[in-house]
């Protein structure tokens, strides 16, 4: 008699730390835009030169930097939606699968991005996310998370596709293209091991 009510506790906590946690991180990236702002922008060279052996440091740092507060309130409307949905799926999941995003794509942005160029925000995440969202219902079978996609997709596909390809030479397409490859790719990775063989809630 108490099962019900025990996993609706769970899933309401998980969605109170899922929001939270987002909160928390989209604040801090305006708090350090706000920091950046007062010290003439000294943040920005935080960022990831590309193939500059001392810009390694940036696919860290860039996630949480962006030039200007224009291009910081672009990032954090998608960042606090996708991030809260895809932490649903548990905190410490989406981590890891932000950890590989991030690393993936920062690594991404070095190899491929204009020679000296430095790169920076939270874009890259942001596709990463996407992607991970639209095709991990597909991949674990659940129908709900297949509804998530669907919806994401419908909503922000035609957008997020635009933005992955070279239209625009002011905008990283290269961490855009990359974030989203490497968010379809985190989806497979953590997957979960009981792979059902058909479609469950």
């Amino acid at each position: 008699m108490t099962a019900p009510h025990t996993r609706g506790v769970t899933s309401a906590g998980r969605g109170k730390a899922a929001a939270k946690m987002m909160l928390v991180w989209v604040a801090a990236l305006w708090v350090l835009e706000v920091v950046d702002h007062a010290t003439g922008h000294a943040l920005d060279a935080y960022g990831i030169v590309a193939r500059d052996p001392d810009g390694l440091g940036g696919i860290v740092t860039a996630p949480f930097l962006h030039f200007g507060f224009d291009h910081v309130a672009s990032n954090s409307v998608p960042l606090l939606i996708f991030g809260f949905l895809a932490a649903l799926g548990g905190i410490r999941r989406f981590l890891a699968v932000c950890g590989v995003i991030v690393v993936a794509d920062g690594i991404g942005v070095w190899l491929l991005s204009p020679t000296d160029s430095i790169t920076a925000g939270a874009s890259g995440l942001v596709f990463g996310l996407f992607g991970y969202l639209v095709v991990r219902g597909f991949v674990e079978r659940r129908l709900l998370g297949i509804a998530v996609g669907v919806t994401v997709a419908a909503i922000w596909g035609s957008t997020m596709l635009l933005g992955a390809l070279p239209t625009d030479s002011a905008v990283s397409w290269q961490a855009h293209l990359v974030g989203l490859v490497a968010g379809v790719g985190a989806a497979f990775l953590f997957r979960p091991a009981d792979r059902r063989p058909a479609l469950t809630p």
